[in-house]
């Protein structure tokens, strides 16, 4: 996906696997530009990798969406690569796995500890494979090996993983599903107002994108730009998406307790303040350029 996790380039690099790049829609809860997916789509593509709540930008699929995805997969012939470490974590509608949407489709979903339980230090993940007609059968040979030669995580905390899905309460699920979705609210109520960047409200997962409007800044050009300035004057430091593939947004964090959220919020405001174009013709933008 673009935008989409960095890492899954490194290590289909490192690896000499070739990939592709599919258009996620901002104006459209991030959903995927189903077209242009179709159209990268030839007889060499391996696997389709979805990333379902999203890192970075906070989306979590409706399932009329999911459905949409797995039919373009199963016109191909083609898996599904599903990153679903955020699983669960939807604050606003309704997302489920694709291993449990899919029925033709095989999928193999990636899951883990860190983010759903709070507990990123303990690097404990896991894959399931869901493949209902036996077609992953040399994948299943593959990850067997994998795991003989990858340093997993300690038996220590891996005995302890199935009292941890047994036994957490829901209320501790809800709180953090509360407490995330409160900390959108917030970030998003206060910039709203900021006519010089467009915040897009999340779903899911800990992350909100927001969308630099360059057009409108002076001595701005790019979201990287936006970062070191806002870094130098204000001492805020949200993450620049171009390294997600995406330019002029920056993604926040949405684990930040409320009073330092508001902090930042007012100061991203005061510093768009600063920054916009006053009284001079508005710059043309890269787009606008082009043309």
């Amino acid at each position: 996906p673009k935008p989409g996790f960095s890492l899954y380039q490194t290590v289909a690099g490192n690896r000499g696997v070739p990939v592709k790049y599919y258009n996620l829609k901002p104006d459209k809860d991030w959903e995927i530009d189903l077209d242009q997916l179709e159209s990268l789509i030839d007889d060499k593509t391996a696997a389709i990798l979805v990333t379902n709540p999203s890192n970075p930008c906070g989306s979590a699929f409706t399932v009329k969406h999911q459905l949409e995805i797995l039919a373009v997969a199963e016109k191909y012939g083609v898996p599904i690569i599903a990153d679903e470490i955020y699983q669960d974590m939807v604050f606003e509608g309704e997302s489920k796995t694709f291993g449990e949407l899919s029925v033709n489709v095989p999928v193999l979903s990636c899951g883990g500890l860190a983010k759903r339980w709070l507990v990123p230090g303990w690097r404990i993940g896991w894959i399931i494979l869901h493949d209902r007609h036996d077609r992953f059968s040399e994948v299943r040979g593959g990850l067997t090996k994998l795991c003989q030669v990858i340093l997993g995580g300690n038996t220590l905390i891996q005995t302890a993983i199935p009292d941890i899905l047994a036994n957490t309460p829901q209320s501790f699920y809800r709180d953090t599903l509360t407490k995330l979705k409160a900390a959108a609210d917030l970030i998003y109520s206060e910039l709203r107002g900021c006519s010089q960047i467009k915040p897009y409200m999340p779903k899911g997962a800990m992350y909100m994108m927001i969308e630099i409007k360059v057009d409108e800044l002076e001595d701005i050009d790019n979201d990287m730009q936006f970062v070191e300035k806002l870094i130098t004057e204000q001492s805020v430091f949200p993450l620049p998406a171009n390294i997600f593939g995406i330019p002029n947004f920056v993604r926040l964090v949405l684990t930040v307790p409320p009073d330092v959220l508001k902090e930042a919020c007012k100061r991203i405001v005061v510093f768009c303040e600063e920054h916009k174009i006053q009284g001079r013709p508005r710059k043309k933008s890269r787009s606008e350029n082009s043309h």
